[in-house]
C-alpha cells in the first residue's frame, strides 16, 4: 500500500500555479523572470508568510520549521523578495507505521513583489527557532513625511 500525504493547501497552490501558466505570455513581455517560475513549480510546499508595514521599514515573517539557517536561502531580484530551500524527510524506521503524515517535505519556495522605494543594499535576515524575519528597509525618499501647512 502506497502512503499518499494530503496537503490540504496543494488544491490552492495548484490552482495559482496554473493562473500563473496562464498568464505567462502576458507576463514574459515585460520581464517576468524565468529562474522565479522555474523554481516555484518545482517546489513541493511554500511556507506561511506575514509581511508587516512599519514607518521605516517592511518585516517580512515565515514559519519554516524544522530547518537551520544553512537550509535556507534568502534572495532580492529587482523588486523580488525570495525565500527558498529543501526540508529534508526524517529517517525512520522502515518498521514505523504512520498514522498520519501532515508536514510538508521536499523543495519550497515563495516570493513577495516589494513596494518599490526600499533600500536594497541593507536588507537583512534572522533564522530563530524556525522563523525567518527579513527586515527591508524604506529608502529616505518612501518614508512617509508630515508638512505642516499654514492656512492664510
Amino acid at each position: 500500500m502506497t502512503l499518499v500525504k494530503w496537503n490540504p493547501s496543494r488544491d490552492l497552490l495548484n490552482i495559482e500555479r496554473d493562473f500563473n501558466r496562464l498568464f505567462k505570455s502576458f507576463n514574459e513581455r515585460f520581464g517576468t523572470r524565468r529562474k522565479l517560475e522555474d523554481d516555484y513549480e518545482n517546489a513541493s510546499w511554500a511556507p506561511l508568510a506575514d509581511i508587516i508595514e512599519k514607518e521605516d521599514f517592511y518585516l517580512l515573517k515565515a514559519d519554516i520549521p524544522g530547518l537551520t539557517k544553512d537550509d535556507v536561502k534568502v534572495s532580492y531580484t529587482n523588486g523580488v523578495l525570495s525565500i527558498s530551500g529543501e526540508r529534508k524527510e526524517e529517517n525512520e524506521s522502515k518498521d514505523s507505521n504512520y498514522y498520519k503524515i501532515e508536514r510538508s517535505y521536499g523543495k519550497f519556495f515563495r516570493s513577495f513583489t516589494l513596494p518599490e522605494g526600499i533600500d536594497e543594499n541593507n536588507i537583512n535576515a534572522e533564522f530563530k527557532d524556525g522563523t525567518l524575519s527579513i527586515k527591508v528597509p524604506k529608502s529616505e525618499k518612501a518614508k512617509p513625511k508630515q508638512i505642516e501647512v499654514k492656512i492664510k
